[in-house]
């Protein structure tokens, strides 16, 4: 049910929108968690109402994160049309204090896949999917390669204007860049990411919750999480289970859940 991808995502959310209130240090511990709860029991709720709604939140996000993205990708290019380049250089890029272990390498390979693992969920809702034989295949071929050109380019973006030790120390990468070059339009990056994050939030409780009903479907959980509204045709209980279990993870620090999540998941796979 991925309760500590949800939790991630949800922290990130709070932590971004939190960001401009508190620019010179760490958004306060309860502010974030508080808020990061707020977002997912509304996500819930709406989950809980209608799947048209949820599909709806989902389809407006996700053209909010690509634009915000292209924003983002844009601004690095014309940087490095005006040869703000030299983070970009072979002897910057490829310079490292010490050689890295493998243990490094396989750590940075398992947190670069979390940007790729989207595809994947729709294999959970192919109940949900209009003629998921002829559209599944299609939205795997499309979905990676642009996730792929569209982080590549976005990651080189930043290293137009922020060094590898920037990058590394600020809290919120995005919120960081735009300062440094949209000045007061700044405000338009952490506004974009949490919207972002939001649309996550959204996809994980979607496809998690379905997961968990098929699992209680085909008797692997409790038969109570197999059922439905009635009316609304929506999974309430497995919606309930998933975001109970979030709540121990949401305590805990968030570069932690980011290695747990990535390990589980590789290991469940």
């Amino acid at each position: 049910m991925y309760p500590t991808t949800l939790a991630v995502i949800a922290l990130t959310f709070s932590s971004y929108i939190l960001q401009p209130v508190f620019p010179d240090c760490v958004p306060p511990y309860l502010a974030t968690r508080m808020l990061s709860a707020t977002c997912l029991l509304l996500l819930t709720w709406v989950n809980c109402s209608s799947v048209r709604m949820a599909t709806r939140i989902q389809d407006v996000f996700t053209v909010g994160k690509l634009m915000a993205l292209g924003l983002i990708i844009v601004v690095g290019l014309v940087q490095i049309c005006n040869g703000n380049y030299e983070a970009l250089t072979p002897q910057v890029a490829f310079a490292m204090e010490r050689t890295p272990s493998v243990g490094q390498i396989a750590l940075a390979f398992l947190q670069a896949s979390f940007a790729f693992s989207g595809w994947n969920f729709l294999n959970y809702v192919t109940e949900e999917v209009v003629d998921p034989r002829r559209n599944l295949p299609r939205a795997i071929y499309i979905s990676i390669p642009l996730v792929t050109f569209v982080y590549t380019l976005t990651n080189i973006a930043y290293f137009s204007s922020m060094s590898p030790e920037e990058l590394l120390s600020s809290n919120a990468v995005a919120v960081t860049f735009g300062e440094k070059l949209l000045g007061m339009f700044s405000v338009i990056m952490p506004i974009s990411v949490a919207l972002s994050t939001f649309g996550g939030i959204n996809g994980y409780l979607f496809t998690s919750s379905r997961l968990c009903f098929s699992g209680a479907r085909e008797g692997h959980l409790p038969s109570l999480l197999a059922m439905i509204h009635y009316k609304r045709c929506t999974p309430i209980p497995a919606l309930l289970v998933c975001v109970r279990t979030v709540a121990h993870p949401c305590r805990i620090p968030q570069c932690t859940l980011f290695i747990l999540r990535s390990v589980f998941s590789h290991l469940l796979h």
